[in-house]
């Protein structure tokens, strides 16, 4: 079994990563394989509703959404983490997820996170954390995966 970590932060070794490394080490103790993803700290353009996806199975714009949706279909299942910024989730991460999930939604048929399921690491160092970690679980239940919880 592997699980994928995905660091929305724009600093690859910052906050978002040390909760993710936490989760990390977590599931290798319990015998699960995982394996970390990081958007980077280029800008992520969002999605155009172009709908060009459904015709070729990804997004139009060829960068680190289409790297991950193809490294998200060998996955069992997904942490994403981000930062909150201005009470929401970074503007990197939003742009992020609305495309790999919007392409995954109108995709060729490829089912990267149908019933796989998820959770989400939220980083703050004040007010927003509700907002993120809702605005965040609301792409897992569109996409029909389990959310993972935790205890507060």
């Amino acid at each position: 079994m592997k699980v994928v970590l995905v660091n929305g932060s724009p600093h690859e070794k910052g906050c978002t990563y040390t909760a993710l490394t936490e989760v990390s080490n977590t599931l290798r103790e319990n015998g699960v394989d995982t394996e970390f993803f990081w958007i980077g700290n280029k800008p992520v353009g969002g999605c155009i509703a172009c709908h060009k996806c459904r015709d070729i199975g990804r997004c139009v714009f060829n960068d680190v959404v289409n790297e991950f949706r193809e490294l998200a279909l060998s996955a069992d299942g997904f942490v994403f983490g981000s930062p909150v910024h201005y009470a929401a989730l970074s503007g990197n991460m939003t742009a992020f997820m609305d495309r790999v999930f919007y392409s995954e939604a109108n995709g060729n048929g490829n089912k990267a996170f149908y019933l796989k399921p998820a959770a989400a690491v939220i980083s703050a160092r004040r007010a927003g954390t509700t907002v993120s970690f809702d605005q965040m679980n609301k792409y897992f239940t569109i996409q029909e995966m389990p959310v993972i919880s935790s205890r507060y």
